[in-house]
């Protein structure tokens, strides 16, 4: 009898718990879910093709003057940079023979220079052809973009105690800035240091919202200092925006401005 009363009493109290914890809210999606990383290449995709159709990028290179030579790309890799070459090189592993691998000794040399020497219209017309034809060349470049920028960058979002709004401020950091500094350019390690001086982040009992403006304070005086950046407005008149208006799980509708162009993207 014991034994069956011991049985009956942790099964009421197993069911006393699930009803307990059955008004608690499921924790916000963060980045990672599907349809917020949608809606965070989408935002990329307006400051960096002016467009919200971010798979129309994959075919996309040119080089844009800034420095890094050719910027191609669902998010602007590079040659000078050499995430390009990243690319280039995962794609050749998943398809040798392919178009592109012949370039790669020229893309390995031009590193760390805006040169085209040895690539060239030969070489973007490949990319091009490569990228509209090839999903072994789209899936390359959205694993790189992961392990390079999407990954880390949620990560240490998720560290400081970020919501998905955050994740994306860090994301889109990441993509424009690269995650440590180069020759006139202020990498995400140093934006994050220079926002934590300022404020705490939510991970350290700081106002998400005050430490997100600390951070995007950062980020405007990091452009205005770039010789080849100057228009703060994917920080001023979009993620400034967010904040102000609280969506910090990044919620739709969300509407916002890049280079004087309007956006929006509606709740479903």
């Amino acid at each position: 009898m014991k034994s069956l009363f011991r049985a009956l009493l942790a099964l009421v109290l197993l069911m006393l718990a699930r009803c307990a914890g059955s008004d608690e809210k499921p924790a916000a999606a963060g980045l990672d879910d599907p349809a917020k990383k949608e809606i965070a290449m989408r935002l990329v995709s307006s400051a960096e093709n002016s467009s919200l159709d971010w798979k129309a990028q994959y075919k996309y290179i040119e080089d844009i003057g800034d420095g890094r030579g050719y910027t191609a790309g669902i998010i602007g890799f590079c040659s000078g940079t050499g995430d390009m070459l990243a690319v280039v090189e995962r794609y050749t592993k998943a398809r040798p023979g392919n178009a592109l691998a012949p370039f790669l000794p020229a893309l390995r040399a031009v590193r760390g220079t805006e040169s085209h020497e040895g690539l060239g219209r030969p070489f973007t017309d490949a990319w091009a052809r490569a990228a509209f034809s090839d999903p072994a060349l789209r899936a390359a470049q959205e694993a790189e973009r992961d392990r390079a920028y999407f990954t880390p960058s949620v990560r240490q979002a998720e560290r400081d105690g970020l919501g998905a709004l955050g994740q994306f401020i860090y994301f889109d950091a990441y993509v424009m800035h690269g995650s440590g500094d180069t020759k006139g350019s202020v990498g995400f390690r140093t934006l994050r240091e220079k926002a934590l001086r300022t404020a705490k982040p939510p991970a350290r009992g700081g106002d998400e919202k005050a430490y997100l403006n600390a951070f995007l304070d950062a980020r405007v005086e990091a452009i205005r200092q770039e010789p080849s950046h100057t228009d703060t407005s994917r920080i001023e008149t979009a993620q400034r925006v967010f904040v102000r208006e609280g969506r910090l799980g990044l919620e739709p509708p969300l509407r916002w401005k890049v280079y004087g162009d309007s956006y929006r993207i509606d709740a479903e």
